[in-house]
């Protein structure tokens, strides 16, 4: 029985039977830990209550210490300084001062990359890394692995996608978690590689748009108007010749289309609007259907058996640096494989489409084409 152990020893046992899971935050696991103690503590009713209260003090002080060094900013490595999702993110995760900082979390380090063959990349790199190193005080180093051994997290943020599978392969292997930014490969083959790589090396793995967590298009996705059976979602398509043609830019747009409408897009159709745009028609099981039209600005609505409701907003970064922050400390993607996954089987079945005079493709060919 508890009661006839030694104080020390019956606090200690009851601490001893408890783990603190990794995928826990630091303040959840300091919170539990204390209930254990309380819990080790009821336990000692049998024994002298003073000297249980003197154990529990010194391990209250030792889980504080232990708990305040595990709370420190995560470091966080940066893959590819040539967007300027780059400077935005450092400013919110390293700036307690800036609006909406999101603590949790510090860029300390970064590898330039950047492609010669598109202007947007090679252009900017500099700049950005400039801003990167003089303003934040950020490293750079020369290899992926050397950065790597440097972060306990990386953010890929390479424009280009097409690197992105050779430029995760070194995150993997030193089993960092690791966030992709749009777009996650340069290719639906890329991309469920990139999948198959860190499942296989058991390492958490996941990108999405910010447009996914605005709060108009999560309230949707929740259930705000119900199931969704229609849904307008409109947005920049900037075609860039190195992609398919929504990978560079309509693929925000397209992902909050997909989070509204939710998994299990059937098929797909590309058109023009009347006066020349990109227009995409996905088709889901029950009649439902989804639109995305190019368009300046990122709006949209959607309609369900509860009414109708605003879709497609841009929030800011602020939602998805809090959802990176969040899936760095606990491993656990906020976005799953397969949702990706479909978003951009949905994308290159536009292109498909568009080759074959806007006949209407079906994802699982497009899918089964690529290996998934």
């Amino acid at each position: 029985m508890v009661a006839t152990l030694s104080p020390e020893f019956a606090a200690r046992a009851c601490i001893a039977k408890s783990e603190f899971p990794r995928q826990l935050g630091p303040k959840t696991r300091f919170s539990q830990s204390l209930f254990r103690l309380e819990f080790g503590f009821e336990c000692l009713s049998g024994v002298r209550k003073t000297a249980a209260v003197k154990t529990l003090v010194v391990l209250i002080a030792m889980l504080a210490v232990f708990f305040s060094g595990v709370a420190a900013d995560l470091r966080i490595g940066i893959i590819g300084c040539d967007t300027s999702h780059v400077t935005a993110f450092t400013e919110t995760l390293n700036n307690p001062a800036a609006p909406g900082h999101i603590a949790g979390g510090k860029v300390v380090a970064a590898y330039k990359g950047g492609s010669r063959d598109i202007p947007a990349s090679w252009n900017r790199v500099e700049q950005f890394s400039r801003t990167l190193r003089e303003k934040y005080g950020v490293q750079f180093y020369n290899t992926l692995e050397e950065l790597c051994a440097q972060v306990d997290a990386v953010l890929l943020e390479s424009v280009d996608g097409r690197p992105h599978l050779e430029q995760a392969q070194p995150v993997l292997r030193a089993h960092k978690p690791l966030f992709i930014d749009k777009p996650m490969g340069g290719s639906l083959r890329d991309v469920i590689e990139i999948f198959r790589l860190a499942e296989k090396a058991k390492v958490p793995v996941f990108s999405a748009s910010s447009l996914r967590f605005a709060t108009n298009t999560q309230a949707v996705a929740h259930g705000s108007i119900g199931k969704v059976v229609y849904a307008e979602v409109y947005g920049p398509c900037e075609v860039e010749p190195h992609h398919p043609d929504l990978f560079w830019y309509g693929v925000h747009g397209v992902e909050a289309l997909c989070t509204t409408m939710g998994l299990g897009c059937q098929s797909v159709q590309r058109a023009r609007t009347t006066d020349g745009r990109i227009e995409i028609i996905g088709f889901w099981p029950d009649g439902r259907k989804g639109v995305f039209r190019e368009d300046k600005d990122f709006h949209g609505f959607a309609k369900g058996p509860d009414g109708e409701s605003p879709v497609g907003s841009f929030n800011g970064y602020e939602p998805l640096l809090a959802q990176i922050v969040n899936f760095f400390q606990t491993g656990i993607p906020p976005v799953q494989p397969k949702e990706t996954i479909e978003i951009f089987a949905f994308m290159e079945a536009a292109d498909a489409s568009r080759q074959q005079g806007g006949a209407a493709v079906p994802l699982k060919k497009i899918l089964k084409q690529n290996g998934d």
